[in-house]
């Protein structure tokens, strides 16, 4: 033991400047992540703001009790499972795809511009772009529903009032926002493939398409399954912001998740100790996903994330 924390220290020495710029990232996660673990003592509490965390009468298992037998969690859960669901099929791959079809662009102004207009949409608030969507989207002024109109001739159709097509305007929305910034890692990615590889793949007789299944993405898998550990670590996890914005009483049957659960609970009902053990719950669940997926990616020959 004395003689790991000596190398330790050691290390520390000679990488001071490294680990100074780590601090930041560490503060961060100890005040933000790690510091407001203790809070999920309420859970296990009838929490009272006037009593303290300590104050109050301990409750054991009783909000878990409550949560299990909600049949409206069991909707919202089933939701939340659905919108996670399509996000793997269809916005999970999005960037793969646009990431395969920029590395084929040779023109670098004209690939450059493309980048900029793809990642764009990463930095605007879903505030904003929930906006946006709902006024294209509008059933009277909205871009959409005028083409549909004046060029087939089909009536308004109310998007964002319908739960059929709500989840399909979620998840055309996840590509458009998060797709482009995702193609950044996947671009790295392939700039470290050998393009020997490709050269082989040429004077064997391969094809463009045979060349991306058979060097590119072979060369990208482990980025793949690091970011699929991470996006199944978000199962249970819907973001907050982009349903909030987007959803409204019409498709409550299919765009209330835990997330807008737990602030509807916790923040406008005061019901904090239920609204922490949904969280702790969603929590755990996560972490449970991200181990098992982790450990499949291992027994498949990648490298996983430890």
């Amino acid at each position: 033991m004395k003689r790991i924390g000596s190398s330790l220290w050691r290390d520390i020495s000679r990488d001071k400047y490294l680990y100074l710029f780590l601090m930041p990232g560490l503060i961060f996660f100890v005040l933000f992540k790690y510091a407001p673990l203790y809070g999920e003592i309420i859970a296990f509490k009838d929490f009272r703001i006037m009593d303290g965390i300590w104050g109050s009468e301990w409750a054991g298992l009783k909000h878990f009790d409550r949560l299990f037998n909600d049949r409206d969690f069991w909707i919202i859960l089933r939701n939340t499972l659905l919108l996670n669901l399509y996000s793997i099929l269809f916005v999970f791959p999005a960037p793969i795809v646009l990431a395969l079809l920029l590395n084929e662009v040779r023109s670098h102004w004209f690939k450059r511009s493309l980048q900029n207009m793809l990642y764009l949409p990463h930095f605007i608030s879903w505030v904003v772009l929930g906006g946006v969507i709902i006024s294209i989207l509008s059933p009277s002024t909205g871009l959409v529903n005028i083409v549909l109109s004046k060029v087939f001739g089909i009536e308004p159709i109310y998007f964002m009032a319908s739960p059929f097509w709500w989840p399909i305007v979620f998840t055309l929305s996840s590509i458009w926002q998060t797709a482009g910034w995702g193609t950044i890692l996947y671009l790295a990615a392939m700039g470290n493939i050998d393009p020997q590889l490709y050269e082989a793949a040429k004077i064997d007789g391969a094809s463009k398409l045979r060349q991306i299944f058979h060097v590119t993405l072979p060369g990208i898998r482990g980025t793949i399954a690091i970011l699929l550990i991470l996006q199944m670590g978000k199962v249970m996890d819907v973001g907050f912001e982009q349903v909030f914005n987007l959803q409204n009483s019409a498709v409550f049957s299919v765009a209330d998740v835990i997330s807008t659960y737990v602030y509807r609970m916790g923040l406008l009902g005061a019901q904090y100790s239920y609204a922490t053990a949904v969280g702790l719950f969603q929590g755990i669940i996560g972490l449970i996903l991200v181990l098992l997926v982790n450990k499949a990616i291992k027994s498949m020959g990648e490298g996983g994330l430890w």
